[in-house]
C-alpha cells in the first residue's frame, strides 16, 4: 500500500492550558463524506505505530494530526521538534477484541445494538475497556458496557 504522505513535520501546540500538540498536514484535503471533514488514517509517527486516527480540521481548510502525550513520550518529542509522519488511508473496520465479542454474543440484544452504533461510539467502548490497567477493571468495564449497550445507550449516556 502506498502512503498518502511520508514527510517530516514540526510539532506545534495550541496556545493555552491543555493545548493540544499536533502536526499540520496541509497536503491532505478534508473528506466531504465524513463528519467535520475528518480523514481516517493509520501509519507511523517516527517509529510509533498509529491506527484508527482522524486528521481533524483546523478551521482554515487545513487538517491536523493530534499527537497524544503517550506518543510524544514514546518517541521523546515535544512541540518544536520534528517527526517523520507516514500515513495511509485507514479503511479497516474497527477491531472488536475477541473476549468482548464473546460477551456481546452472550447477550443478543447487546450484540445487535453494538453493531448498530456509529463506528466512533463502538471505538469509545473498546478504548474505554482497553484503557483499564488491571484485568479485573477490564472485566468490570465489559460488564458495564454490555448493560449499557443492551439498553441502547452510548458510553457517555449517564445512567
Amino acid at each position: 500500500m502506498k502512503p498518502i504522505i511520508r514527510k517530516k513535520y514540526k510539532l506545534e501546540k495550541f496556545p493555552g492550558k491543555g493545548g493540544w500538540t499536533y502536526a499540520t498536514i496541509p497536503e491532505i484535503s478534508q473528506d466531504p463524506k465524513q463528519p467535520f471533514g475528518w480523514v481516517k488514517v493509520k501509519g507511523t509517527i517516527d517509529d510509533h505505530v498509529i491506527s484508527n486516527y482522524k486528521l481533524m480540521p483546523m478551521g482554515n481548510g487545513k487538517l491536523f494530526l493530534p499527537i497524544k502525550a503517550s506518543i510524544r513520550k514514546s518517541i521523546g518529542k515535544e512541540a518544536g521538534d520534528h517527526v517523520l509522519i507516514t500515513l495511509y488511508r485507514d479503511n479497516d473496520p474497527i477491531s472488536v477484541p475477541a473476549n468482548f465479542l464473546a460477551c456481546l454474543k452472550d447477550e443478543p440484544k447487546a450484540y445487535t445494538h453494538f453493531f448498530e452504533l456509529k463506528e466512533g461510539e463502538q471505538k469509545q467502548y473498546i478504548d474505554w475497556i482497553n484503557e483499564a490497567k488491571k484485568e479485573t477493571t477490564r472485566t468490570e468495564r465489559m460488564a458495564k458496557a454490555i448493560t449499557k449497550i443492551a439498553a441502547g445507550l452510548t458510553l457517555k449516556t449517564n445512567t
